[in-house]
């Protein structure tokens, strides 16, 4: 049987480690990080990441400074927002919560975001630096790193192994397999145009699922005692629930766990992770702004 790895408990320990932190700023430099959280519109699934992130922020003693714009708000408003925010030395990290209407290019939005309170990790100097051997960005992107630190925190060396990541997308795929490189694995991608993708995540000592498919990993894919770390949130119809759905991974949980020798649940594995390397981020941000 697997070892669960706890997400929500190490989050927690990243938690108090960042209140830590904060309390330590406030006393010693009278500095109170500050986090932008910008949300554009109504999306429901947008806003219930909007409030988590804010309370989370509440939590740990890091201000959240909430801007909330209108659906149809102009491309060049939404500019000069994220410009207004640059300025702003309160202000250490700035997230834009996506995706934005269809009317807004996201990379362009993203672009105008000052590389140093870039705490999303998603500005393309920050993806190039992560991509070259021997330069580091200034953040990383927040679910790859939480991904690695459930890895090291669990006590599972990446040095060395065979990795596989499911899945190719900017925000989870590439940056992990981008990050398990400069930590040295052998990393390979596998994703919807690879033939056979069992095949070769049955080598794989490191499996980070990324691909956003319910349950589509099975217990004979994986190498016995590998680890396993599951980014995906998907819904399934279960009448069981009050909801009338569940939420599960693109593992299956319950042939994988027979199998693998660390794996993350869904919910309660990656997710808490991400929002705990957002405040951490953050806190780095401010620290970087004494130093200086």
């Amino acid at each position: 049987m697997a070892q669960i790895i706890d997400g929500k408990a190490v989050a927690a320990d990243i938690r108090r480690e960042v209140a830590a932190d904060v309390a330590a700023l406030s006393s010693a430099h009278n500095l109170v990080p500050g986090l932008a959280v910008v949300i554009v519109g109504s999306r429901k699934d947008s806003q219930t990441y909007v409030q988590m992130k804010r309370k989370a922020c509440a939590e740990v003693g890091i201000r959240s400074v909430d801007v909330d714009l209108p659906e149809d708000i102009s491309e060049a408003a939404l500019v000069a927002e994220v410009h207004r925010l640059n300025a702003d030395p309160a202000v250490h990290g700035i997230l834009v919560q996506l995706p934005l209407p269809k009317h807004i290019n996201e990379e362009k939005i993203l672009n105008e975001i000052s590389l140093e309170k870039d705490v999303d990790g998603f500005h393309p100097l920050n993806i190039g630096k992560l991509a070259m051997k021997g330069r580091d960005p200034l953040f990383l992107p927040c679910t790859p790193k939480g991904c690695m630190e459930l890895l090291s925190r669990s006590g599972v060396t990446v040095k060395g192994k065979r990795a596989v990541v499911v899945g190719r997308s900017n925000i989870v795929g590439l940056p992990v397999s981008l990050l398990l490189l400069k930590a040295d694995a052998t990393v390979s991608i596998v994703h919807s145009r690879t033939p056979n993708p069992e095949s070769i995540v049955r080598e794989a000592d490191i499996v980070i699922a990324a691909a956003g498919q319910a349950m589509m990993i099975k217990g004979d894919w994986i190498k016995p005692g590998a680890a396993v770390i599951d980014v995906g949130t998907n819904s399934i119809n279960d009448p069981t629930r009050k909801s009338g759905y569940r939420l599960v991974g693109d593992v299956d949980f319950a042939e994988v766990s027979k199998v693998a020798g660390h794996l993350t649940p869904v919910p309660g594995g990656v997710g808490p992770m991400t929002v705990a390397m957002l405040l951490k981020n953050t806190v780095d941000g401010a620290k970087r702004g004494i130093v200086q």
